[in-house]
């Protein structure tokens, strides 16, 4: 056994603060912790200890925040959080949920209505004082949000809701769905992307009514009525062990089929929250390096391990530019076990990972001394002149893809600050990552710490609270603020004159069946007639 760091966790039984020891054994990285009450918990941590010491060398601090909600001078984390001044991540991407209303019933959901007890359902006055308080932050504000749920388009007031966020600062909005609304009813789709969606975040657990049978058979026409609405889309496969692992290289090709409109793949690999027995574990658990082996196995090598980097990766990037304007950029201050990701580009029917062609060690490493050099007071000028000659030094040209010119594209982004061009690479590649949020038995306070994925809430001593508290520890933050906020279900279903069991999707399979086919025939037909 190797010690690699010592750290903080809870006991999945009583929450109670216990010491923890993150370590290597038989090539994969643990965590243990001891509870004088409970015994000793023992769970994987990462599934490769190789690919554990890459992300954490690549690891970068974030900002303490400046503006802090919780005014507390002792800080007890994770209890304490609302942010607090010891969180050292701004709000990347804040979470508001529209309503724990769903239309399914998923074993491995986080919550829903019907579970819980209540509806929670926010007003527009308190997303409007949500949005200010994510906007409040500093020194780097909030302003890319997901409406999410349950499923929020069982809100009737959806429409609304995003104009809402969007007129109070809210640049890039994403929407959390299932998809079934978006299958069945085309011009919602419109009116949501009118309204000021960019993306929605779709539910995708595998290529077939097996592995997917959430949405398997609404798919196709989800990706039809999203393509004539102009709305990309980002697949989201819940990864667990023995169930649909064996599909992710499928996943991954089908987003790269449907690049025109599909952004990206973000592989989450099952949070196991709840009380769940170690046999259990050991059976469903899959971890981050675990994804990405199985990837490289299933797509033959097309897609790597090393073409996987952590997300504080990106960091040198935003630091540059943030010394090249003088303005505060997003920091993904993420700790470095939270995700991993690459981008993929389309060379006829082959995927490129960037890595292929992009020396990103090298490339990061001269922007950390660039911005080294211009916060010493070197010229913006001198140093973005230096850039133009020195961004293609970096970039294979042999082996980039002929429809996209990387060097261009860099000194326009990092020099010029036209993120236009930005809009242009996103068009052109596929993101495909990893993101893996922590249950009571791998949790690390360290990671809570470096959250940059939040939730909003509107209770004024919780206003902003962290992914892996908000839903790992519900009884302390989510199932508190939203029962507090809710009504009970009798009371809504009066006060509404609505049925909760009438939200419940009855699902037609030969219908969707014979839309999809029809779709498929016009496809066909079209790249006949051309």
């Amino acid at each position: 056994m190797k010690v690699l760091q010592e750290t903080s966790s809870l006991c999945p039984e009583c929450l109670k603060t216990l010491p923890a020891t993150i370590f290597e054994q038989d090539g994969k990285v643990w965590i243990k912790k001891q509870c004088e009450q409970h015994g000793s918990f023992q769970d994987l941590y990462w599934g490769n200890y190789e690919t554990f010491e890459k992300a954490r060398r690549l690891a970068l601090d974030g900002r303490k925040q400046l503006a802090p909600n919780v005014k507390k001078k002792k800080i007890n984390c994770p209890s304490d959080c609302g942010l607090c001044k010891e969180h050292s991540s701004h709000s990347a991407l804040t979470n508001l949920v529209a309503t724990n209303r769903c239309d399914l019933n998923c074993w491995y959901c986080f919550f829903y209505a019907q579970k819980a007890g209540y509806v929670y359902e926010p007003s527009l006055e308190q997303i409007r004082e949500m949005v200010k308080r994510i906007r409040e932050e500093k020194p780097i504000k909030g302003n890319a949000l997901q409406i999410t749920g349950g499923e929020p388009t069982l809100r009737e007031d959806l429409v609304e809701i995003i104009r809402t966020v969007k007129e109070a600062g809210i640049d890039h909005v994403q929407l959390n769905t299932n998809g079934i609304k978006f299958s069945q009813d085309a011009q919602l789709v419109k009116d949501v992307r009118n309204a000021g969606v960019n993306t929605i975040y779709l539910s995708f657990d595998g290529v077939t009514a097996k592995t997917n049978p959430k949405n398997h058979w609404e798919i196709p026409l989800v990706l039809e009525n999203c393509r004539k609405a102009g709305l990309g889309i980002v697949l989201v496969p819940t990864v667990i062990n023995a169930v649909n692992d064996h599909e992710v290289g499928k996943i991954l090709r089908f987003g790269f089929e449907n690049i025109d409109i599909v952004r990206g793949i973000n592989f989450q690999p099952i949070s196991l929250v709840g009380r769940t027995p170690k046999k259990e574990r050991e059976k469903l658990r899959i971890t981050i390096p675990d994804v990405i082996q199985r990837i490289e196995e299933q797509t033959a090598g097309e897609i790597a391990k090393e073409d996987f980097y952590p997300v504080p990766t990106v960091m040198p990037i935003s630091r540059f530019v943030e010394a090249m304007t003088g303005q505060p950029k997003y920091d993904l201050s993420t700790h470095f076990a939270c995700g991993m990701a690459t981008y993929i580009f389309k060379d006829g029917n082959r995927m490129i990972p960037i890595t292929r062609f992009l020396d990103v060690d090298a490339f990061t490493e001269y922007l950390n001394e660039k911005t080294e050099q211009l916060s010493n007071g070197k010229s913006r000028i001198l140093v973005g002149a230096e850039s133009l000659w020195k961004f293609n030094s970096f970039i294979d040209k042999q082996k980039m893809p002929k429809e996209i010119n990387l060097g261009k594209l860099l000194f326009n982004v990092f020099v010029k600050h036209d993120y236009e061009a930005l809009r242009v690479f996103h068009y052109k590649s596929l993101f495909i990552g990893m993101m893996h949020f922590m249950d009571l038995y791998n949790y690390d306070i360290e990671r809570v710490r470096r959250c940059c994925i939040h939730y909003a809430t509107p209770s004024k001593e919780m206003p902003i609270v962290p992914f892996c508290a908000f839903n790992v520890i519900p009884e302390w933050y989510r199932d508190r603020i939203q029962q507090q906020f809710g009504m009970p279900i009798a009371e809504w279903e009066k006060a509404t004159g609505k049925k909760m069991a009438s939200d419940f999707y009855i699902r037609d399979i030969k219908a969707l069946q014979e839309k999809a086919k029809r779709i498929q025939q016009g496809k066909e037909a079209q790249i006949f007639a051309q």
